[in-house]
């Protein structure tokens, strides 16, 4: 036995520790003060992440499966819209991010979420993909007009017929080709 651990108690409920703020009490009224978690919550804010995943990696794996399960309702509940940057950016910057997108990537970024669609087809996001290559729009669109610019491009690409290049299927392909034609 060490000299300084407490005496084991097996009889009756455990040993309460004196009042402190960095061990836990047994005695209810104190535990549910505000301070103790204030004060966690204080420390955890001045934590780097790796130590914060440490220290929640410590704590869940010290937790019941129950408490598990309650973490993961947690997360689960916790809105898309809380993960998505384009929530907490400024406009301008997430348009600028959104500008470094090819078309076909844009599309796709659309059809995400209804916050991300509405940014990928504002008419400066296509305005700049049009100007690119010389595409310019015949009419002023007036203000309430949305998706000018990207129609516009959608547009001019299909009136450039592009198409894929063809794939070398090989000399005995290549002839089947020719002489079924």
């Amino acid at each position: 036995m060490m000299a300084f651990a407490p005496p084991k108690n097996t009889n009756g409920p455990k040993m309460q520790t004196k009042i402190s703020t960095s061990t836990p009490l047994n005695h209810q009224l104190l535990n549910d003060r505000v301070k103790r978690r204030a004060l966690l919550g204080k420390w955890f804010d001045k934590w780097m992440d790796t130590q914060r995943r440490k220290i929640l990696t410590v704590l869940l794996e010290h937790c019941s499966l129950s408490q598990q399960k309650f973490c993961r309702k947690l997360q689960e509940k916790i809105p898309a819209e809380a993960l998505d940057f384009t929530t907490k950016l400024p406009k301008v910057l997430s348009l600028c991010i959104f500008s470094f997108l090819d078309p076909q990537s844009l599309c796709h970024c659309a059809q995400l979420s209804w916050h991300w669609k509405n940014l990928t087809e504002l008419d400066q996001l296509w305005m700049l993909k049009c100007l690119r290559f010389n595409w310019y729009i015949s009419v002023s669109p007036t203000p309430y007009e949305q998706d000018v610019w990207k129609k516009h491009y959608i547009q001019m690409v299909k009136e450039l017929h592009v198409t894929k290049p063809k794939v070398n299927l090989g000399n005995e392909a290549t002839e089947l080709l020719i002489s079924a034609t």
